[in-house]
């Protein structure tokens, strides 16, 4: 699919503002962003379900810009799975085939692998209300895919699940994905469900896209103060205090994850540096435990160490203890102004 200068308003408000993308076959690219960026918009566009004022969409080299939604080769799951209450599984998959008159025995196999494919063919009997919210899930998952189409829309599909459950529901999506080859658009606000889930991840903020790339490239070397504030916790640093501690009186971000506490007496080496502050808080959050600490220059920084076997390591430091950070001088990453 390819994507070109892409605009929606509604009103004074630019929803989509001039947003290129090229998402190959077989991909699944999450579109990322806050309340109100414009993810959700560029989803509608590709469905059909709202025309831009400019720019174009193309699937596979044809023009759909302005095809009505039922005439594209494209398919759309909801958060609240639009399934038929009054419909078995078997009857619900089976409904887009029915309008494209496929033969009755024909549908029914179709369906049914279909359903085997999200692994609920000993359902095919129940109605909707008789199933878990992941199977519902999934249920909508088979209904959109049995059609084949070239691309499958998921917006925020799963939003509703409690988080044991949509934890379980990433793995199962990206295993449904990558089995029948369809290229998946999701769109999502839940930037750890993003990199779980995704081949490339494009992020938008006020209707543009501000960086795409793959899990690891949009984390460790943001291309913007808002990916890097955006996609998990940063130090953002800038200009005189920039470059007091990083020797670049530009913007920097370095992840709280890449410093470390150490005592004072810690000879760091040439690939490190080291600022000496002072301890004032740390807390202990589960998987980690996050410490705040202030240099002697007022610049307040977050680190974050990993409660592994070695938990209770730094507990050596009390609070108001004076300590260095130390970090690696390749992990700073430079921003724009």
């Amino acid at each position: 699919m390819e994507i070109r200068n892409l605009a929606k308003a509604f009103g004074a408000v630019k929803a989509v503002d001039n947003v290129r993308l090229d998402i190959e076959s077989g991909e699944f690219i999450t579109l990322l962003g806050p309340s109100g960026s414009g993810k959700t918009t560029v989803l509608r566009l590709i469905a059909g379900f709202e025309d831009p004022d400019a720019g174009s969409i193309h699937l596979s080299g044809e023009d759909i810009t302005h095809v009505p939604p039922f005439d594209r080769d494209v398919n759309t799951v909801f958060q609240d799975y639009a399934l038929f209450p009054h419909m078995t599984v078997q009857a619900n998959v089976e409904y887009g085939l029915r309008t494209r008159k496929v033969p009755k025995a024909d549908r029914a196999e179709q369906a049914r692998r279909a359903i085997a494919s999200v692994k609920l063919e000993h359902a095919l009997n129940r109605l909707p209300h008789q199933l878990s919210g992941g199977q519902r899930q999934r249920i909508a998952l088979a209904r959109a895919m049995v059609l084949r189409p070239k691309v499958l829309l998921l917006d925020e599909p799963l939003g509703a699940l409690d988080r044991q459950l949509r934890e379980e529901m990433q793995v199962e999506l990206k295993n449904i994905q990558r089995e029948a080859g369809i290229t998946f658009i999701f769109v999502t606000h839940d930037q750890e469900e993003a990199m779980r889930m995704s081949d490339r991840i494009v992020i938008f903020n006020e209707g543009r896209v501000e960086q795409v790339g793959t899990p690891e490239q949009v984390y460790e070397s943001p291309a913007t103060r808002f990916v890097a504030g955006f996609l998990g916790a940063a130090n953002i640093i800038s200009g005189e205090p920039a470059k007091k501690l990083f020797g670049r009186p530009t913007t920097v971000s370095i992840r709280p994850e890449r410093m470390r506490l150490a005592p004072t007496t810690y000879g760091h080496t040439g690939e490190e540096s080291a600022v000496a502050a002072t301890l004032r808080e740390a807390a202990y959050v589960g998987a980690n435990t996050v410490y705040i600490v202030d240099t002697d220059d007022g610049i307040r920084l977050s680190i974050s160490r990993t409660n592994t076997q070695s938990r209770g390591h730094d507990n050596r430091f009390a609070l108001g203890e004076r300590v260095l950070v130390v970090w690696l001088k390749s992990q700073v990453a430079e921003l724009p102004a």
